[in-house]
């Protein structure tokens, strides 16, 4: 399995990163090894049940992943989440800005969420070229802002592209952003993937959405007006100011995927495959490890 993981991040990478794809090859791997199933403890806030076919890549290694992207992550940063049929990945953060009012989703104007998102993004692009990055900037909504109170889910996106670049409608960068409103804060799940396959892609990210819940003194409705923090800002922010620093600095592996995307499609679902027959290798190896650590003798 190391030979085929091999093979496959040298495909992968060498296509994004030129003559650092060797580096590249091993912070790949390890994420790879570093991966869990199952479920998947969310700092001190919420717990992640994954999906069959839906691996975790903890902090550290799913750092060092996003790093060899060109892009940079803070404090907030927690993993991300591969998948066997997933073209794509999803970051997943806590940030802790404390208890977020939803009444401004009752009446928002998309269109100004949308002026303010691309204005915000223009704002970010100063940080983006300090860092040797092009600017970029917001061209529309891939799926509108969309709330839904019961559950406290915020889902939105954007299409995106280098600034004054002609690329193709069908070979843009797309960020698909989810969330999961809480009492202390909010999880953000984004999900980084191309315009021609965001809409196959859309149920992934919507199925991890769904898998995430906070823990039962952590929700939204545990909510307490006399001893709890309310944030500064309201629901709208998190689709336009808050969001467009955020996706100033994330969108870089937007924007990278693009320029490689049909490449990166096939090396994914190779990557898929993979997952299937490293893990089974790796649970066998885990048992045997166990049976000699028992004192077991295999017959």
């Amino acid at each position: 399995m190391k030979n085929f993981a091999k093979i496959l991040t040298a495909l992968l990478f060498a296509a994004l990163l030129g003559a650092n794809a060797q580096e590249s090859e091993d912070v790949l791997f390890d994420a790879l090894n570093a991966a869990q199933t199952g479920d998947v403890k969310l700092a001190d806030q919420a717990v992640l049940k994954l999906p069959e076919g839906f691996y975790f890549v903890p902090k550290e290694p799913a750092a060092r992943f996003m790093y060899s992207l060109g892009n940079t992550i803070g404090d907030e940063f927690l993993g991300l989440v591969l998948g066997e049929e997933m073209a794509g990945f999803i970051t997943i953060d806590f940030f802790k800005s404390g208890y977020i009012k939803d009444d401004d989703a009752k009446n928002w104007d998309t269109d100004e969420l949308l002026e303010n998102l691309k204005d915000g993004t223009e704002a970010a692009n100063e940080e983006r070229e300090r860092r040797g990055f092009s600017p970029i900037e917001v061209l529309g909504w891939t799926e509108t802002p969309f709330y839904e109170s019961g559950t406290h889910r915020l889902i939105w996106s954007a299409s995106l592209q280098d600034k004054g670049s002609n690329t193709p409608l069908n070979e843009q960068g797309v960020n698909y952003n989810t969330y999961l409103l809480g009492r202390e804060g909010y999880l953000s799940l984004n999900l980084i993937t191309g315009m021609d396959r965001v809409n196959q892609n859309k149920p992934f990210a919507k199925e991890i959405l769904a898998s995430t819940y906070f823990d039962e003194g952590k929700r939204y409705e545990d909510f307490n007006s006399k001893t709890d923090y309310v944030a500064e800002f309201g629901l709208a922010a998190l689709v336009g100011g808050v969001a467009a620093k955020k996706l100033g600095l994330l969108a870089a592996a937007g924007v990278l995927l693009v320029k490689f995307w049909k490449i990166l499609v096939i090396a994914l679902i190779a990557f898929g495959v993979g997952f299937k027959k490293f893990f089974k290798n790796k649970n066998t190896n885990n048992r045997n490890d166990n049976d000699e650590d028992q004192g077991i003798t295999k017959p």
